[in-house]
């Protein structure tokens, strides 16, 4: 059951007091956010990207052709990382607000797909949670 405007705002006032007395907690709330490890992650394949450039060039003005290949190896694994970890963070950001959606929505918590009748879309999670949601109420 959703919370009613009051007791949304309510609570955002308790924490937002939580918060300015007790700066560790804010500190750790804030590192438990999957969006703002997959964010540390993205800035970081950023930094080896940038790197891996670095390494290209050092190797090429140096003639080093060692240097120049582990550099675009490193620029290739770091870009891979960047990709995955930008589509993780997305992934997440939009599954909140789908989450959020989804129980503001009135009657949606009486939906629900027949067993049969579904389409076979959706991610790979969506279909594991899915699937354990019926397995808890019985359908499975």
């Amino acid at each position: 059951m959703p919370l009613s405007e009051h007791e949304q705002r309510q609570l955002e006032q308790i924490e937002q007091a939580l918060y300015r007395e007790d700066r560790r907690l804010a500190r750790l709330v804030r590192s438990s956010d999957p969006r703002v490890h997959y964010r540390r992650r993205v800035v970081e394949a950023l930094v080896g990207l940038l790197l891996g450039a670095a390494m290209i060039a050092v190797g090429i003005v140096m003639t080093v052709i060692g240097l120049a290949v582990a550099g675009f190896v490193v620029m290739l694994l770091s870009g891979i990382w960047a990709l995955n970890s930008w589509r993780q963070m997305a992934t997440v950001a939009v599954g909140a607000s789908g989450a959020q959606r989804a129980a503001a929505a009135p009657g949606a918590a009486g939906q629900r797909r027949s067993r049969r009748g579904s389409a076979p879309g959706g991610t790979f999670g969506e279909r594991l949670d899915e699937r354990w949601r019926r397995r808890q109420e019985g359908d499975l």
